[in-house]
C-alpha cells in the first residue's frame, strides 16, 4: 500500500517537482483510508489535525446554512488535496468533507507534515501555489453565484469541466444533478429546466451524463456575459 501511496503523491500537483527521496519521506507519514460512499471525513469545527489527498473517488467540501441548506464549495477528484489550511494556521476545519463515491484518501498528520516542511521549504511553496489556485477558483465561484443567473452559472461550469477533462466539445458529469445544483447555488428542479431549455435551443445535447456542446462559442458567451452571441 505504501508503494501505491507514493505513486499517488508523486502525481499530485501539490508535490510537483520534489525529488524521489522527498516523495518517499512524505509517503512514510501518509495514512491510507478507504471510505464508502456518503462517509463523513470531517465536519466544520473539527480539529484541523492534518489534511487529505484524494487517491481515487470523489469528495465534496460543503457548508450547511442555518436553515439546513447544503452549499457545495468544491468537488475534488484524484490527486487533489483538501483541508490544507489548518496545516498552516493550526485552526479548525472551516467546512465539511464527505465522499460522493466510494473513495480512497491519504491522510497527512499535521505535526509530522510540518516537520517535513521545516526541512523542505520548496514543499511549502508548492502548497502556497495550490492554495492560490484554490482561492482563484473560489473567487470565481462566488462571482458566479452572486453576479450571474443560473443559465450562465451552468454554462460556466460546463466550460470549466471541459477544460478539466481536457475535452473540446463534450463533458461527462461525474456527480448527480442534485449535487451539481448545490454546487451552482440552485435547486434540482431549476437545473433540470435549464438543461432542458439549453438542449431544446440547440446549445447542448444531453445524453444521460454525457453532454455535447453543439454551439461552443454561444455557450462560452453565455458563461462569460450571461447571454448568447
Amino acid at each position: 500500500m505504501k508503494k501505491k501511496s507514493v505513486e499517488i503523491i508523486a502525481k499530485s500537483l501539490l508535490f510537483d517537482g520534489l525529488t524521489e527521496k522527498e516523495i518517499d519521506r512524505i509517503g512514510q507519514i501518509a495514512i491510507a483510508k478507504h471510505l464508502n460512499k456518503g462517509r463523513s471525513i470531517f465536519s466544520e469545527g473539527d480539529d484541523g489535525n492534518g489534511f487529505y489527498l484524494v487517491s481515487d473517488g470523489l469528495v465534496k467540501i460543503y457548508k450547511i446554512s442555518i436553515d439546513g441548506k447544503e452549499q457545495i464549495l468544491h468537488i475534488l477528484g484524484p490527486g487533489e488535496p483538501f483541508g490544507e489550511v489548518p496545516v498552516f494556521a493550526g485552526q479548525r476545519f472551516p467546512a465539511n468533507a464527505e465522499t460522493i463515491t466510494e473513495s480512497h484518501v491519504l491522510f497527512f498528520p499535521r505535526h509530522a507534515f510540518i516537520d517535513l516542511i521545516t526541512n523542505n521549504p520548496s514543499l511549502a511553496l508548492n502548497m502556497l501555489a495550490v492554495l492560490s489556485v484554490r482561492l482563484r477558483q473560489f473567487t470565481t465561484q462566488i462571482e458566479n453565484l452572486t453576479l450571474k443567473e443560473v443559465p450562465a452559472r451552468l454554462a460556466a461550469y460546463l466550460i470549466y469541466l471541459a477544460e478539466e477533462q481536457e475535452k473540446q466539445d463534450s463533458v461527462t458529469l461525474d456527480i448527480s444533478k442534485g449535487q451539481l445544483a448545490s454546487l451552482l447555488g440552485t435547486v434540482p428542479e431549476t437545473l433540470s429546466r435549464m438543461f432542458a431549455k439549453m438542449n431544446s435551443s440547440g446549445l447542448i445535447e444531453v445524453r444521460g451524463p454525457e453532454i455535447r456542446f453543439r454551439k461552443r462559442i454561444e455557450l462560452k458567451e453565455l458563461a462569460e456575459r450571461g447571454r448568447q452571441a
